[in-house]
């Protein structure tokens, strides 16, 4: 089974991060967004990946190169943002005819993926959600099967929301479809989107079903992150530290610390992320990531986001500060 996985996206909501990093390589419970889902996809048994790259596409294929030699892998350039209809398309030749499974970048879903590579049918992952008008949506029948598509409506008639997972059958239909809506210029809030596609090979008679699942972490927001961050952090077993990483310290559960670490004189989670070579004194830290090579002396944080190479010294309780920036309080 091939993989597609978009990672072209600039990821607004999530600045300053995204000035100088991808989306998809912000990390979660110890490492990158992009990595939980390559992990899960390869124990589900996939070893094929398309990927669709774009702002700051580098980083992405650096990080997959160093970090998955023995992968296969394609690298498809999005150089602008017209859409997750759009990149797909742009893929078609590293595609193929073959079943496919789509897989949005920034989306960390827990499923049962052997289940639904092995799946004769197509499938849409779905969950049921408060609001759906900022998502695509699938209404369907008694039986799972899609009768309509439509993104993110003014008045929605279903609650079931797309979630980012497409297991495709139907490739060569998909893919005429792709290129139909994008020859007549056929869009939805100014961008060529899946959700349109799929309606077209519902039109054309093909039959696409829901799949149900059961947690769905959307890592598009600061505040999103920093939950995924917790739930995968108490269900992912960061209960032990090594106590060399930590002197004079106090670190409450769960709590992930990378390699490098210099901590001491603080007070550590519970529910932090700590990326490697990070270097923190003095300091109180709960509910927070703390990216790479990060200085904090002084700090007392909560419900924060500190990028890659950032610098902190001085008492402050929520912050959202970007790769490389510097604070001093002191």
């Amino acid at each position: 089974m091939k993989a597609v996985i978009p990672v072209a996206g600039i990821g607004t909501r999530l600045r300053p991060h995204t000035h100088t990093q991808p989306k998809s390589l912000i990390p979660v419970a110890g490492k990158p967004i992009l990595a939980h889902i390559i992990d899960q996809l390869i124990d589900g048994g996939v070893d094929d990946f398309v990927f669709i790259i774009g702002y700051l596409g580098d980083k992405v294929q650096d990080y997959i190169s160093k970090n998955y030699p023995n992968i296969h892998t394609s690298y498809v350039m999005q150089t602008t943002g017209r859409g997750t209809g759009h990149a797909i398309w742009l893929a078609k030749e590293a595609i193929g005819d073959a079943p496919i499974l789509i897989v949005f970048g920034d989306t960390i879903c827990e499923v049962d993926w052997k289940e639904i590579i092995n799946s004769d049918r197509s499938l849409l992952g779905v969950k049921k959600v408060d609001d759906p008008r900022q998502f695509g949506v699938a209404e369907t029948d008694k039986e799972g099967k899609i009768i309509r598509l439509i993104e993110k409506p003014a008045i929605p008639k279903s609650n079931l929301a797309l979630v980012g997972i497409y297991k495709i059958v139907e490739t060569s239909e998909l893919m005429s479809c792709l290129t139909s809506i994008i020859e007549n210029n056929i869009k939805s809030q100014n961008e060529f989107h899946l959700t349109d596609a799929m309606m077209c090979m519902v039109n054309n008679g093909v039959e696409l079903f829901t799949y149900n699942v059961n947690s769905w972490f959307d890592c598009g927001k600061k505040e999103i992150l920093l939950q995924t961050n917790q739930l995968l952090l108490k269900r992912g077993g960061f209960d032990k530290i090594n106590p060399e990483l930590a002197t004079n310290s106090i670190i409450i559960p769960p709590v992930f610390i990378d390699k490098g670490c210099k901590i001491s004189n603080s007070i550590i989670g519970p529910n932090v992320s700590i990326g490697e070579n990070a270097v923190i004194e003095s300091s109180i830290i709960k509910e927070s990531i703390i990216g790479p090579f990060a200085e904090l002396n002084h700090a007392v944080l909560s419900n924060s986001l500190i990028g890659n190479d950032a610098s902190l010294h001085g008492t402050v309780h929520s912050l959202n500060l970007g790769d490389s920036a510097e604070i001093n309080f002191s």
